[in-house]
């Protein structure tokens, strides 16, 4: 009997239950990746690199079996029928998403075709993580406590024994630089390695901008080049760091489930009412934010360091996020669609869940008034202002005080510097303390509550 796999965020043959389980019912397989202009197009160029790099990993795996990766070009919803009329196969499996494209376009397959539909991408599925009512909890919390004593579900084990089709079909993609990514299961299981060094100081460091103290996993998961569930077993919880890693695949699971829950989230506060907040039309203002040069270093850092590499430090997407909508009360979902094509590791649900958090209109019980101050932000997280010199070259000369709020600082000390507001480095484009009670103005007009005060710092 023939079987296709369809691999889609999920390129991996470890730990994979639609891999898995195919390769325990069938005589052979083809492995099939169906590159859907749709989604590929909206990619920026360093999540395109990466796939194909991914890509030319899973390859590599199935040759050792044997075997090729056939990628064909098109829309699934024409290619997967034909491909399986093609080989003769009897049955299809895949991993299921929850975004709302994928969801509609899964099931429209699974009307038209013989298929299981696995989970793969989360540690938990949608539906195995409820409240003793039997709903999706709203606050992280209560989640998480349930998610943490949730055994997870006993998944296939792949078998060698089975045939592995060589059509490669139409192949890869061209890319417009050099591969610089590492890609394949076995390079993620590698940088795993290299978190497994730094765990147990995860807690104390993953603010840290200017050493590596986060994970550095978060595209491998997003690729499903590791799995999630494995992570969370090799990482386990001897310590807090360990715990508090762990924790956070909580989170993704969560934004995940919420996201299958709520397929409106992309487009539509979590809570309604959020959804009269007047926001500002402000294009100067977005793109001054887009491509760093608002002034503020710190967001102009980050913003510099998501152009030139697709990637950006957890505390810094949070301060980018807030200054977007609180300083400039710009709508989230403008952020929101930026980083999702820029980002290396965009994941729909994560991306949404957290920039709704940023904006106060998610879940989240943390209030309205949250708003961040960048510069202190900045002095608390980056105190040496290395982050800062790395992303925001024209400041370097500056005393690691003053690099942190340049619009402040003594016209001399800006000379020897090298640095002139306005001329080789921007002034600020707003009044943070101005913009705070503009913003809490807003919300509080939109929800018709007296804001309470301060600021995050």
């Amino acid at each position: 009997m023939h079987h296709v796999v369809w691999f889609r965020r999920d390129l991996r043959l470890g730990d994979n239950p639609a891999w898995a389980a195919a390769t325990q019912q069938a005589d052979e397989v083809t492995a099939l990746f169906v590159l859907d202009p749709a989604l590929f197009t909206n990619a920026g160029p360093h999540r395109q690199e990466a796939l194909v790099a991914h890509l030319r990993g899973l390859d590599t795996e199935l040759r050792e079996r044997g075997g090729r990766l056939r990628v064909e070009h098109g829309k699934p919803l024409t290619v997967l029928p034909q491909i399986v009329d093609e080989v003769g196969a009897g049955h299809v499996h895949w991993n299921r998403d929850t975004t709302p494209y994928s969801v509609t376009r899964d099931d429209a397959l699974a009307r038209q075709l013989s298929c299981t539909q696995h989970w793969g991408t989360l540690v938990h599925e949608p539906g195995a993580v409820l409240t003793q009512k039997g709903t999706l909890s709203k606050v992280f919390t209560p989640f998480y406590n349930t998610w943490y004593a949730t055994a997870m579900h006993a998944w296939p084990t792949e078998t060698g024994d089975v045939t592995v089709a060589a059509n490669p079909g139409p192949g890869l993609p061209d890319v417009a630089t050099p591969l610089s990514i590492e890609g394949g299961e076995q390079a993620a299981h590698r940088r795993l390695g290299d978190f497994m060094n730094r765990v147990d100081n995860y807690l104390g460091q993953r603010d840290l901008l200017a050493v590596v103290g986060t994970s550095m996993l978060s595209a491998d998961l997003r690729f499903g080049t590791l799995s999630p569930r494995e992570v969370a077993d090799i990482v386990g919880e001897q310590t807090e760091g360990r715990r508090g890693f762990v924790r956070q695949l909580a989170w993704r699971d969560w934004y995940a489930h919420l996201l299958y829950q709520h397929p409106t989230m992309t487009s539509q506060a979590l809570k309604p009412q959020y959804n009269e907040i007047v926001w500002r039309d402000d294009p100067a203002g977005f793109d001054a934010w887009k491509h760093g040069q608002t002034g503020f270093p710190i967001i102009d850092a980050g913003m510099r360091e998501l152009a030139a590499t697709g990637y950006m430090h957890n505390r810094v997407r949070m301060l980018t996020g807030s200054f977007l909508v609180k300083d400039l009360l710009i709508d989230w979902r403008l952020g929101e669609r930026w980083f999702r094509h820029l980002l290396l590791d965009a994941d729909m649900s994560q991306n949404v869940g957290n920039w709704q958090w940023v904006a106060g209109t998610g879940t989240d019980a943390a209030p309205y008034f949250r708003v961040f101050n960048p510069t202190t932000q900045s002095r608390k997280f980056d105190p040496a202002g290395g982050y800062l010199r790395r992303w925001v070259p024209e400041l370097a000369g500056l005393d690691d005080k003053a690099v942190h709020e340049p619009s402040i600082v003594a016209p001399l000390e800006l000379a020897a510097a090298g640095v002139v507001l306005g001329d080789n480095y921007p002034h600020p484009i707003v009044d943070h303390s101005m913009a705070r009670e503009r913003v809490l103005t807003a919300y509080k007009q939109a929800l018709a509550i007296a804001p309470d005060s301060g600021d995050v710092q």
